[in-house]
């Protein structure tokens, strides 16, 4: 076994580990530092992967500037148990039911899986940023428009949100 895989099955199980905490605990603020973490297993997964530009972009923008976001929200919303409110057991069901059927596809996935071809870590430059802004731009300048136009929506109503006054449309 080599340092490489050795390497790729520590992050794995970090990140793993780090996601079932993140489910399972009971403390918000504590979710969202467990995610932190996870988001540092995966950037470790893209570094073995060549992939050096998303690495620093996942620890950046993710770990970074959301969870920062994340952080202030949930200490924003002051969620305590007195304020939580009361669960649905229709509601409970549904989740259960669609909690069930994701885990269906998932193990339809991995048992389709091909043990034999396998995947080769540090080969190529596909996640080189020549490589990446190319196939960006050429191949996906669409879909990179529609989510940008998203975020600026998304902060324009964050700041409608945050505006403690009534806001006026028609003036």
């Amino acid at each position: 076994m080599s340092i490489i895989q050795i390497i790729f099955l520590l992050l794995s199980v970090m990140a793993v580990g780090s996601a079932l905490m993140m489910i399972t605990s009971k403390n918000p603020v504590n979710s969202v530092l467990w995610l932190i973490v996870v988001f540092f297993a995966i950037s470790g997964h893209y570094i073995l992967l060549n992939a050096q530009f998303l690495a620093i972009v996942n620890i950046i923008v993710y770990a970074g500037a959301i969870m920062v976001l994340f952080l202030f929200v949930v200490m924003l919303m002051n969620l305590n148990a007195e304020t939580e409110p009361i669960k649905n057991r229709r509601l409970q069901l549904i989740g259960v039911t669609s909690g069930g059927a994701l885990m269906l596809i998932i193990v339809s996935a991995i048992s389709k899986i091909d043990v034999e071809q396998l995947v080769q870590i540090n080969a190529g430059d596909s996640g080189l940023i020549k490589v990446l802004g190319m196939n960006l731009f050429k191949n996906y300048v669409l879909p990179f428009e529609i989510s940008s136009v998203l975020f600026l929506s998304a902060m324009i109503g964050a700041v409608v949100i945050g505006k403690k006054e009534e806001i006026d449309i028609k003036k």
